[in-house]
């Protein structure tokens, strides 16, 4: 009998194999005029297979569904036995024998788990960026996944939404090269077994949601849609990206899974999106809370007939769909043309060629969690941290790096907890592997020093917000006033003070917005009475979003925001620590003074009344607070390290250029310190006058170079009238001539300016 079924199972393959080597427009053709409307259908429901871990699930009602042909693809599965298994159902109980697609939030890393996708776009390293997808893809696909919910390439600036954690930050040239990079990393050309289908997410807009609360209305002009929030979307489309996911929210008063003008419009007729589209979880469903359909029935169709290919969970395409044609709301042209985009993503990836292609039980040892995989994780991120301040000790040495000798005194509520390593959106981890930071210092310092220990209170003095938080409720809750006495006592005995302290993994993320950015109460309260001991103290900021520390930056030493770095963030923190490697993240998206400026952007346009930048008195009558000045604490594009960089006066090829020509901008960049370490030289380019209001300044270029002590280098950027388009009122992508300031230097306010002026080109008759 276990021949025949191996018999069977290898004569479906080869069939396959044959049949997949038409070529794909023939071969769905031919599948497609098989297939009954109910069949067609089916391929447009995606459902949830079952418990992810563990669990059998061939006899639960998905199973049936999979038989009867009504299930086009699941998500929530993990381990290529039970994906083959549901795989085989597809394969050899449905009448046509159509494999499923397989996705799973591999947001950043499957088990080997790299930085949070903000703290990787502060990296500003693209190849590392895109081999962590790689790895991801790697690891997904030795266990049984083919499809991931990545990259999210919202753009937001209000760091109140949770979702900033799983974004790029704030500016849309550097989120569209960053979600390139993903879409490559993860997808390959699909021939191999370790590539995987990216889906890109969430069109759109759903980081400007209102207030920064998740789920929540959108609203905005067109014109900021394609100038500010548009750009990463395409630059993933452009990059080939196989599906895309609508967003919750509405756009133009429509719920974009629901909104034609955006997903037929836009991403397909001027785009030229050649994947699928599938929804968020259930969000054919909630449109009828958003009050534009009656029911079910008249939402998918709406969907549907939008330009939704995929229904994610809802299961009204499966149950509506049918009676929708019969009373002529939707056509059965329509509904071809959205299973011929389903079949044609399967065939992409293989899967009619090999349904068991990513269901290799041996992989699994091979590929994941290896310790190459991890030692790349590690490096990753190490390079996303980003170094905020770094003060003097009284030997006039810089607190940071420390020497691993002495006492050193680690206090804090994350210094000894693994699940909060890794951040949100850790879907396949297994946290019972990862160092704890109290670990990988005892390992770091090895003997030559002494590591003395206290948790010192809770992360949050609210034991219901605390517990409500899925992994602030693997740290220890205690008493206070008993915690921060032995953490004092502690102290006393150290040379120096490292305070692991911040946000745990789940304060950020979906559904994780925050009011108030400031660090929690008796965590600020805690480092307070540290800070009064006199002794040097490092802070290690751990959050998903940027978080206001404004008292921080007054009172404390150094500064480290060491986000949440993935499986091997511990003994990547130590690296930079104690020295082995020097800081090189820069910030992606400005952190503020105070709660009350978000949101706030380097990107900005400029008001009629305009205060200058760095002004630290109160102005009446311009656009300025009362209580707190306009600048950022920090602004985008803002780290230091461990030496000092000097820029010349930049150099220009030209004073002007004409429309179809281009100029050269030159800056040397020197190593004035005593260490090597990574710069990121970045270039701003401002339209002085246009049509319409263009921001004060947008990033256009960087390069990102090592340098040893002393070393200096001549950096060019090369200013093409490519960089100086902008869609204007009629939404027409235009170049415009005149005036540009060019602008290069360290971070977004400390830049060295320059002028250039473009010119019509020479028409020659």
């Amino acid at each position: 009998m276990k021949k025949l079924f191996i018999f069977i199972a290898a004569l479906f393959v080869a069939i396959g194999a044959v049949a997949q080597k038409k070529p794909m427009g023939e071969f769905v053709d031919e599948l497609m005029s098989k297939m009954t409307l109910h069949e067609k259908i089916g391929q447009l429901n995606l459902q949830v297979a079952g418990d992810i871990t563990t669990g059998s699930v061939q006899n639960t009602e998905v199973a049936g569904r999979i038989a009867a042909g009504e299930i086009g693809g699941v998500f929530n599965l993990k381990g290529a036995e039970k994906i083959r298994a549901l795989q085989e159902l597809a394969v050899k109980k449905s009448r046509l024998g159509i494999p499923l697609i397989v996705g799973m939030d591999v947001i950043h890393g499957y088990e080997t788990i790299f930085p949070i996708p903000l703290a990787l776009s502060c990296s500003w390293n693209l190849d590392a960026i895109e081999r962590s997808a790689r790895i991801a893809a790697l690891e997904a696909s030795a266990d049984g996944i083919n499809w991931t919910y990545s990259p999210m390439v919202d753009i937001c600036v209000d760091s109140r939404w949770g979702r900033v954690s799983e974004g790029n930050g704030e500016d849309p040239w550097l989120g569209g090269l960053i979600g390139a990079a993903m879409v490559r990393g993860y997808q390959g050309d699909y021939s191999r077994e370790d590539n995987i289908m990216a889906c890109v997410k969430h069109f759109a807009l759903y980081g400007a949601v209102e207030a920064g609360r998740d789920y929540n209305t959108v609203d905005m002009s067109r014109l900021r849609m394609y100038n500010q929030y548009f750009p990463p979307y395409k630059a993933a489309v452009d990059a080939g990206v196989g599906s895309v996911m609508s967003s919750f929210n509405l756009v133009d008063g429509v719920p974009a899974t629901g909104n034609g003008w955006l997903l037929n419009d836009v991403l397909r007729k001027e785009w030229g999106f050649g994947g699928f589209v599938v929804t968020d979880y259930e969000s054919v469903g909630e449109m009828l809370r958003h009050g534009v359909s009656a029911d079910l029935k008249s939402a998918s169709a709406q969907a549907l007939c939008a330009g939704t290919d995929m229904d994610m969970v809802s299961a009204g395409f499966l149950t509506t769909l049918e009676q929708s044609v019969t009373e002529g709301k939707v056509s059965v042209e329509e509904i071809d043309v959205a299973c011929r985009r389903i079949l044609e993503a399967k065939y992409r990836l293989g899967l009619f060629a090999d349904p068991y292609k990513y269901c290799d039980s041996k992989r699994r040892a091979r590929d994941i969690f290896t310790e190459a995989n991890r030692k790349a994780a590690r490096d990753i991120a190490a390079e996303t941290f980003v170094l905020l301040k770094n003060s003097r000790s009284a030997d006039g040495k810089e607190v940071l790096p420390l020497e691993k000798r002495g006492k050193i005194a680690l206090i804090g509520p994350l210094a000894d907890t693994r699940a909060n390593m890794a951040g949100t959106w850790c879907v396949a981890y297994v946290p019972e592997r990862f160092a704890t930071l109290r670990e990988a210092m005892g390992k770091a310092i090895d003997g030559r020093g002494e590591l003395l220990y206290a948790q010192g209170c809770n992360l949050t003095a609210d034991q219901e917000l605390q517990t409500a938080s899925e992994f602030g409720k693997t740290i220890p809750r205690g008493d206070d006033v008993r915690m921060k006495a032995e953490a004092l006592a502690v102290a006393a005995k150290a040379d120096v003070i490292v305070c692991a302290m911040g946000e745990c993994a789940d304060m950020s993320g979906e559904s994780s917005s925050r009011a108030s950015l400031e660090m929690p109460d008796v965590q600020r309260e805690l480092l307070a009475e540290l800070v009064k001991l006199g002794k040097s103290v490092v802070l290690l900021n751990f959050s998903g979003r940027p978080t206001v520390l404004t008292w921080e930056q007054e009172h404390v030493d150094a500064i480290m925001n060491v986000w949440f770095g993935g499986s091997e963030a511990a003994d990547a923190i130590c690296d930079v620590l104690f020295g082995d490697k020097t800081p090189a993240g820069r910030l992606t998206m400005t952190m503020p003074q105070s709660t009350g400026q978000v949101p706030i952007y380097y990107n900005h346009l400029s008001t009629g009344r305009p205060v200058r930048e760095g002004a630290t008195q109160y102005y009446k009558y311009q656009s300025n607070y009362l209580d707190v000045r306009n600048d950022p604490l920090y602004p985008f594009g803002y780290g230091i390290t461990y030496t000092r960089f000097a820029y010349g006066e930049p150099h220009l090829s030209a004073k002007s250029m004409r429309t179809d020509g281009s100029i050269d901008l030159t800056v040397s960049v020197e190593n004035t310190g005593e260490r090597e370490a990574v710069e990121i030289v970045q270039l701003y380019i401002r339209d002085l006058v246009a049509s319409i209001s263009r921001p004060v300044k947008e990033l256009k270029g960087f390069e990102r170079i090592v340098l040893r002590a002393g070393e200096s280098r001549d950096v060019t950027f090369h200013i093409t009238a490519d960089m100086l388009k902008f869609y204007n009122a009629n939404l027409e992508y235009v170049l415009e001539p005149g005036d540009f300031e060019v602008m290069v230097g360290p971070n977004s306010r400390d830049v060295k300016r320059s002028r250039i002026t473009l010119v019509p080109s020479i028409s020659v008759k």
